[in-house]
């Protein structure tokens, strides 16, 4: 045992793919590519991998409801269904209004892309619910910038939010855990006030998109320290990363236990991404996915960011063989995809030479913060799990706290916006603060 939690080998995982991820585009020149999630599973396949996994196929995925307005709202979705590039001209209120443009353009099929990505991540939380699996993958998900009521940051909807609400109807906590270079911002807002989910991001601060994920802020009222973010500067390395992410992960298994862990595997993170500025290995990158395992929780693994195709693929097919527990070939084998990877044609790449900002000091710094911290958490949950119901219960909203913190706090402020029945009961908004960050992502 370690830290009261077994140490094993998972040996029940869940795989989902869809084909049809392949045929998505959001613009010719738009740096985020959904064909990379199909590059990762070709890969997948020439390495044997899906051979020991249980492949959720579209049939098995159908018996799951997809339902985007568990956490976005009504009006939000009915724009994502009816808008498309022929009728966009007579939607200019609604585009400005959900935030439509550049970064988040409307394309052929961008409703049934935002479904695809969801079913990935809510039937991974029906079947962890279901005991059908110790792990469940759904590299076509992790976008974790929408937010409630709009798009951001290449993302229109939240597949991690609806999972992790899905995962509520069963688990009493919930760990969310994000190692893209962007700050998980979405996951943090939509449950800033709970002390059901405790969010943990590891990312780029400082004029950088999206520009939250400060170390003071830990979350409001009930949710007060359940929010741990980790800002870093450029040229993070493996050493450096890694020092900081296993103490910090030590401590919210010590004290918050979480009975179901969601891992957002953003690949932007490693070294020579297109828009990174980070410098980790495929190896760095998977040792923290590889240490998460050691505690043996229920664990839903999701994508992200990641915008040098040939790396994503890197680090995803080698994060599937951490999580099965094989190691993978370095060389690559003979596939469609293989001049990707020329002209070396292997999984692990040297990193770059740039140089570390962040010194051991800083570090050091923010791990004894967070610490700190988390001796505010309390292990148990003071709420029980919903059963039988359509939605999770009451997730830790205490609406006086919100609006103090609304009148108290600067104009920057990060105050979320719960999707529960006291919100809507109250008239609170969705986009409290209400700022959009100009940077792109």
């Amino acid at each position: 045992e370690y830290m009261g939690y077994i140490v094993a080998e998972m040996s029940r995982v869940a795989y989902f793919y869809d084909p049809e991820i392949g045929i998505y585009q959001y613009t010719p020149l738009h740096p985020m590519r959904p064909h990379r999630v199909k590059i990762t599973d070709t890969l997948i396949h020439h390495y044997n991998l899906n051979d020991k996994m249980t492949l959720i196929d579209n049939i098995k995925a159908s018996a799951v409801d997809v339902d985007l307005t568990q956490f976005h709202t009504d009006d939000y979705v009915d724009f994502l269904k009816n808008v498309n590039t022929d009728n966009q001209q007579y939607f200019t209120d609604q585009m400005l209004r959900f935030n439509m443009g550049e970064d988040c353009p409307i394309f052929d099929g961008l409703y049934d892309y935002c479904v695809l990505s969801a079913r990935g991540s809510i039937i991974g939380a029906n079947w962890l619910n279901q005991g059908l699996a110790d792990v469940c993958i759904n590299w076509a998900g992790g976008l974790h910038h929408a937010k409630k009521s709009e798009a951001s940051g290449f993302c229109y909807t939240n597949d991690i939010v609806l999972g992790i609400l899905e995962l509520l109807k069963q688990f009493e906590r919930v760990l969310y855990i994000d190692i893209d270079i962007h700050h998980g911002d979405g996951v943090e807002e939509a449950f800033y006030t709970s002390n059901r989910v405790m969010t943990f991001s590891l990312h780029k601060y400082g004029d950088y998109f999206p520009g939250t994920g400060d170390l003071k802020d830990t979350g409001i009222g009930r949710g007060k320290y359940y929010a741990v973010n980790v800002p870093l500067k450029e040229g993070m390395d493996d050493e450096s990363y890694f020092m900081i992410f296993k103490p910090v992960l030590d401590g919210i298994m010590e004290n918050y236990k979480p009975s179901v862990v969601v891992f957002q595997c953003g690949a932007d993170s490693i070294s020579g991404d297109r828009l990174g500025c980070f410098n980790l290995s495929v190896k760095g990158h998977g040792a923290c996915l590889d240490y998460m395992k050691k505690f043996r929780v229920p664990l839903l693994v999701v994508g992200g960011g990641g915008y040098t195709l040939r790396n994503v693929a890197r680090a995803w097919v080698y994060e599937t063989g951490i999580i099965l527990g094989q190691e993978i070939l370095n060389d690559i084998p003979e596939n469609d995809y293989i001049e990707y990877f020329c002209p070396e044609y292997k999984i692990h790449m040297p990193t770059s030479n740039m140089e570390n900002n962040n010194t051991k000091e800083q570090l050091d710094h923010i791990r004894d913060d967070i610490l700190d911290n988390l001796k505010h958490v309390i292990p148990v949950s003071p709420y029980a799990t919903a059963e039988g119901t359509n939605l999770p219960p009451h997730l830790g909203l205490d609406v006086s706290a919100v609006k103090q913190a609304a009148e108290d706090q600067n104009p920057d402020a990060r105050l979320c916006l719960l999707y529960t029945s006291d919100a809507a009961d109250e008239g609170l908004g969705v986009d409290l603060g209400g700022r959009r960050i100009s940077q792109t992502k």
